[in-house]
């Protein structure tokens, strides 16, 4: 076993967009990196981020990352639970199964991670968890009602277990983007009970989806906010990643109930 003397970070869904970013700017950190995809081929080596193989929706798939991590460098200092999926459309026209397939990647799938690390992170006595979570774990998202549940999801797991290891030295925390340049609204997974009655709301939420991605922040913002919270020396739980996040956030805190709902309805072109 080669046992690394510097920082040690894994980062899931590394193979393109936020996770890529994340990955980069953490080698630029300082950090020996480990990317997973998929795909990827055990070993392999891009940008100074050494790939392996990972489905975070399998138990024995994240255990076997972990280990092979721990294996290479002796440590995992920072776990960053990229990994997602995206899907738009009428809650109503997602079949459970679909819906139990999202979650499995987008929550479960952190929460897998999680397990897996925890146990190492505890007998080191430090250690960070960090889940990339999203404005709408904050506000709601007409025609993204399941993507933003996960999310919303993700941030109470989060905040909860927080408290949970506290005391042994790890922390986990939450980076919080808004629409960023990726390849997200392409990528989402199309409903599969579609129905009539919402063909145009979908079709115009679509667009909106399309033109916000296109507008929103690069991933290299992100990955910055990740190293932030990866090496802030008083962590805080949240991190909206870009002004657009941290204007939500501040909304979504002190804006009266009506005044938020309104907005909603207006951004989203629904009638009041």
């Amino acid at each position: 076993m080669s046992v690394g003397t510097g920082r040690v970070a894994l980062v899931t869904g590394a193979s393109s967009g936020i996770g890529q970013a994340a990955a980069r700017e953490l080698v630029g950190a300082g950090f020996t990196v480990y990317g997973t995809s998929r795909r990827a081929v055990a070993g392999e080596e891009r940008d100074g981020v050494t790939f392996l193989p990972l489905d975070v929706t399998a138990d024995e798939s994240a255990a076997a990352a972990v280990r092979e991590v721990l294996g290479r460098s002796g440590r995992i200092d920072v776990l960053v639970n990229n990994a997602g999926v995206g899907a738009a459309g009428a809650a109503e026209e997602s079949s459970m199964q679909q819906a139990r397939a999202l979650f499995d990647t987008n929550l479960f799938g952190s929460i897998r991670m999680t397990r897996a690390v925890l146990p190492h992170m505890r007998e080191q006595g430090s250690g960070r968890v960090i889940n990339v979570s999203s404005v709408l774990g904050l506000v709601p998202a007409p025609f993204m009602a399941l993507y933003a549940a996960s999310k919303h999801a993700i941030e109470g797991y989060s905040e909860s277990l927080d408290h949970e290891v506290r005391e042994y030295g790890v922390r986990v925390l939450l980076v919080e983007p808004a629409y960023t340049k990726t390849s997200f609204d392409a990528n989402a997974v199309a409903v599969d009970e579609p129905l009539p009655l919402y063909a145009r709301r979908r079709e115009a939420a679509d667009v909106l989806i399309a033109e916000t991605v296109k507008a929103g922040d690069e991933p290299s913002v992100v990955g910055e906010t990740i190293v932030t919270a990866a090496t802030d020396t008083r962590p805080k739980l949240r991190y909206p990643s870009g002004p657009l996040a941290r204007r939500v956030s501040k909304l979504r805190r002190y804006a009266p109930t009506a005044v938020f709902d309104k907005q909603i309805r207006k951004i989203n072109q629904l009638a009041a």
